[in-house]
Formats: C-alpha cells, structure tokens, sequence
C-alpha cells in the first residue's frame, strides 16, 4: 500500500504509529507541572476519536469521576498511606511512573515490570502488560489489594469512605451510603476513563493543518507507514496500538515471560501487549522490564537503532522484527516523528490534576 494510500486511510479513522518502542530506563529530570489552566475537559471525546466503550454496570458520571479524581490521588487508599494510584501514574510522567526502571509500592518494594500510561486507558481491550486483568475496575482492584503494590487494608478504606470527608461525594456518586470496594474501584476506573489526549501536534496534522509538521517530522511519519519499516502494523487505530501481543527480541532469554504468566502457552513467552505511542517520548523506559542482559539504558534514539538491527534470536520473536537499514537520518526522522505524538495540554488541564 503507498504511502498517500496509508495516509487516507489513517484520515478516515485509523491512526498509526511508530513500532513497538519497548525498551529500557532513560535517566532524567523531573518535570514541573505548570498552573493548572482554569477550564477543565471533563469528558471530552474528540471529533476524530470513536465512542469510548463504558461498562454498562458503570457509566461515566460527573460525580462518580468527581470522586474517583479523588482516590485516584489518596495515599490513605494504601496500606502505609504513601501509595496512591498516582504514586506509580504520576501526571508529570503522562501518567507512567516514569523514569523509573521498576515501579515501586509499599514500604518501598520494587515490582517487576513499570507502569504503562493511563492515557487513553478507556480504549484499552484488556489491562496491564500481560493482559491478565479484563477491565480497568479488575486493574484498579488488582493493584489495590496486591501486597507489593497498595496493599489496601479494606476495613480501613470502607472506614474512609464513611468519614464525613468524603460521605457527601459517595453519596453525590452512588446515591446511598453503601461502601463496598468494587464501588471504590468503579469510582477510579471512572475518572481513568477520562484521561483522554487527543491534541498533539500529530492529530492537528490529521486533521488538516499541513503546517503542523516539519519537513523531516513528516518524513518519519511516511517511514513509519511504510511497507518497508511496518510500524503501523503494531501500532495503529486512534491510540497508537493494535491492543496485542509480541515478542520483539529484546533478549535471548526473558526473566519475565509476559502473556506466558496469564495463558501458559509456550507461544506467548516474551510477548507482551503494544503499548500506546501518545506521548511516547514523555515515558521512558521503553519496556516492561529491564535489559538485564546487556544493563544499558535507552534514549528513543538508540530504541530506533535497536529496531533498525533487528533485536536478537529468540523463539517467538515476531517475524516482522528484521534488521531495517535504515541509514542515520532516517532513524532520526523517526524519532523526530515520535516526539510529534507528544501532547502537552496534558500539563495544563485542571481535570487531569489532583484536585
């Protein structure tokens, strides 16, 4: 397929993006988040986005997501009271935990893999990277009670929930005083679905403004259409991601055997669900884990000019994963494509904030 081919139909619909881009930790600074602008977004959808699927046993309110603004920032939600959900989903960080290699719960234990972004989480088929929790509620309620994450003492949080701090808002939510901790999980997986980004410099591009992009910005947007690299095959749709699982030949072998966890087949060790591109240059590091094998740590250059060799044997390593040939400044288009996807109103929506 050409590229003004490809390009159409991403117009009419069907967003694409760069490969896989899993890789390891990028050593930085912390981001300042500026004043929260004073109009917020609650709700948002965008023109060019599809309705977002909301569980009929939990639809969007502005209370419920009032509330779950609320908890999603609330270290008392934890067992030692310094662990909120924002704790590992920091706005700063486009909701990762980045630039941490690991995230990190309770009385500081390390876990094994890193948080991926909650942008755009309402769009998501199934949650986390090995896909084992079905719907963002299961996610929330996983992390909740998990022992090295927030380790929810539950007695405790429903005690909260009574308090007369926060009475009025389940009430405003739920319309009774009942606390139960799926109602908890309901209020947070409420505002997550809220957190949508749609207005990088990318989407005003596909929506009409030419000027949007440099010259070498849309050379790499044409490389990663393109039949000879097949970014697009992985990363496609509005969210940048086909929602699957791969294997990328990151190791020779994988301490942590992703999809595996969940199904037990040998055909998914090593494969691990497509993340989002939005925002991308925002949350290093680039993959579950860690590159143990070689300890190195990654800029979106060298993820590029690891994808450009090819990644290295490995059983199920997906078979579109070759050396690219890229010559240096085609992988720099690349990359100055990829930081195209970066939306910074993110920064400045007082919804997004902790209010």
């Amino acid at each position: 397929m050409s590229f003004v081919k490809r390009y159409r139909h991403y117009r009419t619909g069907r967003y694409a993006a760069f490969c896989v881009l899993i890789v390891v930790i990028l050593m930085g600074c912390e981001r300042s988040i500026p004043n929260p602008d004073p109009d917020d977004t609650f709700g948002v959808i965008p023109a060019h986005f599809p309705a977002m699927p909301v569980p009929a046993d939990n639809p969007i309110t502005r209370e419920k997501a009032e509330l779950g603004r609320r908890l999603f920032y609330e270290g008392r939600l934890s067992l030692d009271g310094t662990v909120p959900c924002a704790s590992c989903h920091r706005l700063e960080a486009s909701f990762t935990d980045a630039p941490f290699q690991l995230s990190r719960g309770v009385r500081k234990q390390q876990g094994i893999r890193n948080a991926p972004t909650l942008i755009n989480v309402g769009y998501r088929k199934v949650m986390f990277w090995d896909g084992r929790a079905a719907t963002l509620e299961d996610q929330a309620m996983a992390a909740f009670l998990n022992p090295e994450e927030m380790a929810a003492d539950t007695v405790a949080v429903a005690s909260l929930m009574r308090s007369s701090e926060y009475r009025p808002a389940w009430v405003s939510a739920f319309g009774d005083t009942v606390v139960t901790m799926r109602r908890v999980m309901q209020a947070i997986a409420t505002f997550e679905r809220t957190l949508v980004s749609a207005n990088s410099r990318y989407d005003k591009f596909v929506l009409g403004d030419t000027t949007a992009l440099s010259a070498e910005e849309k050379a790499g947007m044409q490389l990663f259409f393109s039949d000879r690299t097949k970014c697009s095959e992985c990363h496609s749709g509005p969210d940048l991601t086909d929602d699957d699982y791969h294997s990328i030949g990151l190791f020779h072998h994988y301490f942590d055997t992703g999809r595996f966890e969940v199904t037990k087949k040998t055909e998914d060790e090593g494969r691990f669900k497509t993340p989002t591109l939005r925002n991308v240059a925002l949350t290093p590091p680039y993959m579950a884990g860690g590159d143990y094998e070689k300890g190195e740590l990654y800029t979106l250059e060298q993820a590029i000019e690891r994808y450009n060799d090819g990644g290295v044997s490995f059983a199920n390593k997906d078979p579109r994963i070759i050396p690219l040939n890229l010559t240096g400044q085609e992988q720099s288009a690349l990359v100055a494509f990829l930081k195209t996807l970066t939306d910074s109103t993110i920064f400045t929506n007082r919804w997004f904030a902790k209010p």
